[in-house]
């Protein structure tokens, strides 16, 4: 009998998510800024979508969630455990079985106790029963349970980022998407909320995770998925990360090469804007490896153990 434990919880098939946008004279404009995306996350599962600023991480987050501004258009697949996620579903899952760690603070009402934002809706007769609940993800998290009748600029940034993570882990949810959920955290509380993710995963729950902090992703995350001008370029197990000539693609390689704890080695060039991407390879201009059989269209594939969209990668 297969196990259910390992069906996808998400799982998101050739999504692009465009823009209508208007140009000098008012000339209509469709600006495709996510392309031909496509991923899973399992239960029990962390995946880390990594990637450099400007490459379309948060918009996959806000697609998922079904939170994008009016004028975007979404195209392709997207299921929740096997059930189209269409908006109406979307709705009626977000802030239940689909939790959200937004990048902003801004997200918390400046007019609500940040505790009954936490608590959410629940039945009067529950609400003691749910405060408690309330205090107990305060204390994982270091929040005085005085701290829950406070406005959300009674508190700090670090203090709001925590209340953030702890609306999000208060219900049960099946698929939790964390949006770069540590900024401004001091480094122990970081690795400790990471920690709290690799908990959460263990019991059952799916967690999207989008970082620009690689290193300390790689200690909870279960495979990373490399972002790159509105695309997936590798999807890798996490321990790939650490073994020499493990990745596949040249932008993962020289990621890696560009952060702090290796060779701190910049990559030459620019990302390419979704309104004038290159023909083939995103990444073809900055690759040290191109060829001209780069500018063909590029598929991702299988390849040891994880997926690539490079023609050459072996």
């Amino acid at each position: 009998m297969e196990n259910r434990e390992k069906q996808p919880v998400l799982k998101v098939e050739n999504l692009s998510i465009s823009f209508d946008r208007y140009d000098r004279g008012m000339k209509r404009r469709e600006l495709e800024l996510v392309h031909d995306l496509s991923l899973t996350v399992s239960a029990g599962e962390i995946v880390a979508v990594a990637g450099a600023s400007g490459s379309g991480k948060s918009l996959l987050a806000h697609g998922i969630l079904g939170i994008l501004p009016g004028n975007a258009r979404v195209s392709g697949r997207m299921e929740f455990c096997g059930q189209s996620l269409y908006a109406s579903l979307q709705k009626k899952l977000r802030g239940r079985e689909i939790s959200f760690i937004p990048q902003s603070v801004e997200y918390l009402d400046p007019l609500m106790k940040v505790g009954k934002q936490v608590a959410g809706v629940c039945p009067r007769k529950e609400k003691q029963q749910v405060r408690e609940k309330v205090y107990q993800v305060f204390e994982r998290y270091h929040l005085e349970r005085e701290a829950a009748d406070r406005y959300p600029h009674q508190l700090s940034g670090g203090m709001a980022r925590r209340v953030l993570i702890a609306g999000a882990v208060m219900h049960r949810a099946r698929l939790i998407v964390a949006d770069e959920p540590t900024p401004g955290l001091q480094e122990e509380l970081a690795r400790e909320t990471f920690q709290n993710f690799r908990e959460l995963a263990e019991e059952g729950c799916a967690i999207l995770l989008i970082t620009h902090d690689l290193d300390l992703a790689l200690q909870a995350a279960d495979r990373v998925a490399m972002f790159y001008a509105g695309t997936i370029l590798e999807i890798a197990p996490a321990g790939d990360f650490r073994k020499k000539g493990a990745l596949r693609h040249p932008y993962s390689q020289a990621f890696l090469q560009a952060m702090p704890g290796n060779e701190f080695k910049p990559i030459a060039g620019t990302q390419p804007w979704g309104g004038n991407l290159p023909e083939g390879c995103l990444f073809a201009e900055r690759c040290p490896e191109r060829r001209e059989d780069c500018k063909g269209r590029i598929e991702m594939r299988p390849l040891r153990g994880g997926e690539v969209r490079c023609i050459h990668a072996e």
